[in-house]
């Protein structure tokens, strides 16, 4: 029985797999936020570099991985994958667990992998500046990580409930050289907006997104990235599911359910899509994408049009989404509230490719206690959706008495999170969902 899997740095993928290529029906096309016309890549250059663009597009099947970006990579990657025993025997389950620890890259999450890619080809077009937004700040501190790494600016404006929850991930991007503002902030109009509409708000990664967009449009010589969503981010990502077929493939495995958390999508999509193409040829693998009840965008959302930040600046892109005017509850899990999802994901869920579920906050705990419990790993509030739901199949597969092979993305890890499982073992951590003046739950819907 092995416990880890582990690739030497020769097995780093060479080349970006693009799910477009294999998809069995055509995506909507992002709209002009003006003419809710079709975009062309000359409406998207203001703001992501051409190589960006042409990747946002491509229905190419490999893209090459530049040299320079895999010297970065070679820091910590390959990622173990590991099988948790510890769980297993703890759940009394016939089912072998698998998860992919993305967590032990220098900023504890699996964002560094579009991170470092957006930071190399800004650079090669001349980009002095990189903007960004980021929730509970994983995204934020990949991205500062990687233009150090580039030696480029970077600006992060953080969601004001994260900013104020994880002083740490701040601590962590200034070190990297960037500079962090709560988000909303009176530094951007869509900010000033926000504050003045509500002046108490939490934020959100819709408010943050507009902000940074906007900075990034009025500099010349700065340009917006984004840590999840679009294609790019997603292509960018696909390393963790090549790596992981190429590591149950050592070991003899064939998975039977592979398993992500879900905000806007990147790390559920690295680990799925290379696995998505074996079944769209014919594999029986059932994919689940797991998200908070609180911001049930999957579960809840509206499969149409919306903009993905809260000022309308952005293309239109066909997605589940929620309305982007939706503030969600403060939970911890802030990489996971966001209103919107990738329109990639959201048409592999619309098509029955992939299952949606949505968590409360309180049973993602739980199960993140068992795993520290069991595999000694704190995980991020985030991989913790994935692990009540492995844990949830691995239970399933006991009372049926089958041997499931469940894989799942532990996507980072939670050592800036103890204030929220000091709620949780003190009991004072809410499920954060929304309640309308009834007291029932509230109900989702779109403003477009």
């Amino acid at each position: 029985m092995y416990k880890k899997i582990v690739l030497s740095d020769g097995d780093i993928p060479t080349h970006y797999y693009n799910l477009m290529a294999d998809l069995p029906f055509a995506l909507d096309p992002p709209l002009h936020p003006g003419t809710k016309q079709p975009i062309s890549p000359d409406d998207l250059a203001a703001i992501f570099p051409q190589a960006l663009i042409e990747q946002e597009v491509s229905a190419q099947r490999e893209i090459p991985i530049p040299e320079e970006v895999r010297e970065v990579y070679r820091i910590y990657r390959p990622t173990p994958l590991i099988r948790a025993t510890g769980l297993e025997m703890a759940l009394k389950t016939p089912a072998r667990i698998y998860f992919k620890h993305e967590g032990s890259s220098p900023v504890g999450s699996h964002k560094p992998n579009t991170a470092i890619a957006q930071a190399y080809y800004n650079k090669m077009e001349g980009t002095r500046r990189l903007v960004t937004e980021t929730g509970a700040g994983q995204w934020g501190s990949s991205l500062a990580f990687a233009c150090q790494k580039f030696d480029m600016e970077c600006k992060v404006y953080m969601v004001r409930i994260s900013f104020d929850q994880k002083p740490y991930r701040k601590v962590m991007m200034q070190l990297y050289g960037a500079e962090v503002l709560p988000s909303p902030s009176p530094a951007t109009n869509a900010g000033r907006e926000a504050l003045r509409k509500d002046p108490k708000t939490p934020g959100s990664l819709g408010i943050a997104i507009s902000e940074a967009i906007e900075e990034a449009a009025s500099n010349e010589h700065a340009k917006y990235s984004l840590g999840s969503v679009l294609n790019h981010v997603l292509l960018h990502q696909t390393i963790i599911g090549q790596e992981a077929k190429k590591q149950l493939g050592m070991i003899g495995e064939k998975p039977d359910i592979i398993i992500g958390c879900h905000g806007g999508g990147s790390n559920f999509a690295g680990l799925a899509f290379p696995f998505i193409r074996d079944k769209l040829h014919g594999s029986d693998i059932e994919f689940i994408a797991v998200e908070p009840e609180s911001c049930p965008t999957l579960t809840k959302g509206k499969f149409d049009y919306d903009f993905g930040d809260t000022s309308g600046t952005t293309p239109l892109m066909k997605m589940y989404t929620l309305g982007h005017d939706f503030i969600p509850p403060g939970i911890h899990a802030g990489g996971l509230r966001y209103h919107g999802a990738a329109p990639l994901i959201s048409a592999l869920v619309e098509h029955g490719i992939v299952r949606a579920e949505a968590l409360p906050q309180n049973d993602v705990f739980r199960a993140a206690a068992l795993f520290a419990r069991t595999e000694g790993i704190i995980p991020a509030p985030e991989s913790a959706h994935a692990i009540e739901m492995a844990i949830h199949e691995a239970i399933k597969a006991r009372d049926e008495g089958r041997q499931k092979v469940i894989v799942f993305n532990l996507s980072g890890h939670g050592h800036f999170d103890m204030s929220a499982y000091q709620a949780y073992l003190e009991g004072s951590l809410e499920n954060g969902r929304k309640e309308s003046s009834d007291g029932d739950k509230m109900s989702f819907g779109v403003a477009c």
